[in-house]
């Protein structure tokens, strides 16, 4: 069973149908005991980063999130969510879960260069290395992204997966058993059905 934490924020029931779809079983939860005993968690989101961070800090979230990274099982940001595993953000100054060394910055562009923030959208992907999460993926990637802040890994090797929007910045993060996507999987039809199709496996295998 997958945990699809409930603090207030995110499209919980879309992931929750996907995950169905899929065969997987899931359940909408901001119980620590149900977040502990799942196979895998993850972690949704939409709004600002401040606003995210004090939900979870409000909940108690913020320690049991930390406690289930801590026992090497799977967890998988989407969006706010993956920025919230993140150090900070430029979009407010609480300090993030701090589980993958990257900042958040918002995107700045020319006026020259025409683009609108947000990111909005379908867009492609590249695999940037080998994961389980990505695994056979074939051909031309395209998820659909909804966003104005980006990560800024520290070092490459967290980076998954990137996106060009003016310019190339991460898509999907990764340290370990720690997965964070900009994009949402759960509004990306066929493509995010394969990618949590992987997630799901990856559970499995723990």
């Amino acid at each position: 069973m997958i945990a699809i934490l409930d603090y207030g924020l995110g499209n919980l029931g879309s992931i929750a149908n996907m995950l169905k779809v899929i065969g997987e079983k899931s359940k909408i939860t901001g119980n620590k005991e149900d977040i502990l005993k799942s196979d895998g968690i993850i972690l949704p989101g939409v709004g600002a980063f401040d606003a995210g961070m004090t939900k979870l800090n409000d909940t108690g979230l913020t320690d049991v999130i930390k406690d289930y990274a801590a026992s090497g099982k799977p967890v998988l940001g989407i969006c706010l969510g993956m920025q919230l595993l993140g150090e900070r953000s430029e979009e407010g100054n609480m300090t993030g879960l701090k589980l993958i060394p990257f900042e958040c910055k918002r995107f700045h562009f020319s006026d020259e260069m025409g683009l609108k923030i947000p990111h909005m959208g379908w867009d492609i992907v590249e695999i940037k290395k080998d994961h389980p999460l990505v695994r056979n993926l074939t051909g031309t990637q395209r998820y659909y992204f909804v966003h104005s802040y980006h990560a800024v890994c520290e070092n490459s090797n967290n980076i998954l997966m990137s996106c060009d929007y003016g310019y190339e910045f991460a898509a999907s993060v990764v340290s370990g058993n720690i997965i964070g996507v900009q994009f949402h999987p759960e509004k990306s039809h066929d493509f995010g059905m394969a990618l949590l199709t992987n997630f799901v496996q990856m559970c499995r295998r723990e």
